[in-house]
């Protein structure tokens, strides 16, 4: 009957119709970048790797990220040829509905994965978040991913060039217990230098390792009166003022909070087990992170951020260690215990490489300036990124005076000399004007350049 075929028409409509979901636009905010970052720090702590290993675990995925913003927002320029033997990326398909900070998230997080031991802590989360952008609007989720991970290759390729799988199987360091003045392996653990080879990988802004080769540390002596006994017997008194009074004073509260070593070795009785903490780098991360919510960036800008502060971490990683085990010098707690006072022990632990020049004062001298170029001079804020570890937040008027304090507080740690610090900081200084100044990242911008 007509009627009945009616009925049984509309009802079919209204069915069609109940069951089709609504496409919605996939929103991707700044915050779900930090979120990405956050979970590798997570991973990173966990796997425990050295300082230089983690800043290159930072740098490839933020790139990627960041070539993937540059095809739509035409403030940033590329940086395929600025760095070397990168070249641009694919374009997506003509026609495809790519949401591009979609895609550069995806390719973030696909990166990351590849660089960290413990894969699945990250597959979980992205599983989850997959579900959900694919849910939210299935033919925006494919297009972006299927883009997102194009650019993922393009970067692995790039990436997978950069000689640090050939110094995976280089030899160990050769330690010379009989060179006077040379670094050997420090208590409790007694570790093997951490990787010799470093200055081997390739930067990305420097020239090369030794570009900014910085001129050698005082040469040893323990004739009092010398410029390195002074130096020593400074750590020493230092470290003696210090901890003196009953109460923690200012300067042990600064070694703790910059200390940032990812694996303290502790040993109690016949127990030795590590406790874990973020690494210099995976710190001022968090501080880039501070710099990006306080003032208001949107999704790109952050991944820009990022970017260029990791890419001077990386830098910094390499141009301190092509100098650490050149100079090859040896450690504090060696020098004081031998000569001074044998039971001497630095407020912090001595980290399993030769000391000069000091990895922290060169990395926060390079992320300080990569960081005031971005967010200009006198950027105030407060610092709690070490407040998952127990330690109280930090105020700081600009980066430049928290990477000053980030120095010293290798001394107060009692783990540097004062060369070491102060030729640091300069060195750290130089390669970030040198990234800042070099590479054309933003359109129009006038940098701002710390002294």
């Amino acid at each position: 009957m007509p009627y009945l075929k009616g009925i049984s028409g509309f009802i079919a409509i209204v069915l069609m119709l109940s069951c089709t979901k609504e496409n919605k636009p996939i929103t991707i905010t700044p915050e779900d970048y930090h979120a990405s970052i956050d979970r590798v720090v997570e991973v990173m702590i966990h796997d425990i790797f050295s300082p230089p290993v983690a800043s290159r675990i930072f740098a490839y995925p933020n790139i990627a990220a960041y070539e993937i913003i540059t095809l739509e927002n035409e403030n940033y320029n590329s940086l395929a040829g600025q760095l070397p033997e990168l070249t641009p990326i694919p374009r997506p398909d003509e026609g495809s509905p790519v949401n591009y900070r979609l895609a550069a998230l995806i390719a973030h997080m696909d990166i990351s994965q590849a660089l960290i031991f413990s894969e699945s802590r990250l597959e979980v989360v992205k599983d989850s978040l997959y579900n959900t952008w694919k849910n939210t609007n299935p033919e925006t989720f494919v297009a972006s991913k299927t883009y997102g991970l194009r650019v993922a290759e393009h970067i692995k390729a790039w990436m997978n060039t950069d000689n640090y799988k050939q110094t995976r199987t280089m030899p160990k360091y050769t330690v010379d217990y009989d060179a006077p003045g040379k670094w050997i392996p420090t208590p409790p653990a007694y570790m093997d230098g951490i990787e010799p080879h470093w200055d081997k990988i390739r930067p990305f802004s420097l020239d090369s390792a030794s570009q900014f080769r910085p001129a050698p540390p005082p040469p040893f002596s323990m004739e009092e009166g010398s410029a390195f006994y002074k130096e020593a017997w400074e750590v020493y008194e230092e470290s003696n003022r210090i901890t003196k009074a009953g109460d923690e004073t200012e300067e042990v509260a600064i070694a703790r909070f910059w200390d940032c070593n990812p694996y303290v070795s502790v040993t109690r009785g016949h127990l030795m087990f590590a406790t874990k903490k973020i690494s210099p780098g995976a710190h001022w991360m968090g501080i880039c992170k501070i710099a990006c919510r306080k003032s208001g960036a949107d999704f790109d800008r952050t991944v820009f951020a990022y970017t260029k502060t990791s890419m001077g971490i990386a830098d910094g990683f390499i141009s301190c260690w092509d100098e650490k085990y050149r100079s090859n010098l040896i450690r504090p707690e060696t020098v004081i215990n031998k000569y001074f006072d044998e039971n001497w022990k630095p407020i912090l632990q001595t980290p399993p490489f030769p000391e000069y020049t000091s990895g922290h004062s060169v990395v926060s001298g390079a992320a300080s300036t990569v960081l005031t170029s971005v967010f200009g001079d006198d950027f105030a804020f407060d610092d709690d990124t070490e407040t998952p570890f127990g330690l109280p937040v930090r105020h700081f008027s600009s980066f430049n005076l928290a990477a000053e304090e980030a120095a010293i507080s290798r001394m107060y740690g009692g783990i540097h000399y004062r060369a070491a610090i102060e030729v640091g900081l300069k060195q750290g200084r130089s390669l970030g004007r040198h990234l800042v100044t070099g590479l054309d990242m933003e359109k129009g911008s006038k940098d701002v350049v710390s002294n």
